[in-house]
């Protein structure tokens, strides 16, 4: 009889690891792909508006470029500014951008699915510059 209940508790023990460990793996593939998967990643190019260093608890470098293009969509064909909100990850690619202020740039990103306190506000992460016109 002991044996009996000794068995079933270790049965219910094996099932409960399985299942813990089930729900950890899911939850580590899920945060991997919220906040570490790359999205997508390209080139973004137009006049550099301002690159900040700003933050309470984790300061982060966040930047704005300004990217004119013609709006789609109306039978005018007006001109339209498209802004392109992003966050800088390196500290001396941030420092290269904050004195190229106002200059057409190329700037390569990489868009992750959400956002971390350390790595910025935008999903939009800057990793290098590609060029800086003058």
């Amino acid at each position: 009889m002991e044996s009996q209940v000794k068995l079933k508790n270790t049965k219910g023990r094996k099932w409960t690891a399985i299942i813990v460990g089930i729900i950890v793996v899911v939850l580590a593939l899920f945060l991997y792909v919220r906040y570490y998967f790359v999205w997508g990643e390209g080139v973004k190019a137009g006049q550099l508006n301002y690159v900040v260093y700003k933050g309470y608890v984790f300061k982060t470098y966040e930047g704005k470029l300004i990217q004119a293009g013609l709006k789609s969509g109306n039978a005018n064909g007006t001109i339209q500014s498209n802004e392109f909100v992003f966050s800088v990850s390196d500290k001396s690619v941030a420092e290269k951008l904050m004195v190229a202020g106002g200059r057409e740039v190329d700037l390569h990103y990489r868009e992750y699915l959400g956002t971390l306190p350390w790595r910025g506000h935008s999903t939009y992460v800057v990793d290098s510059i590609i060029d800086i016109k003058n």
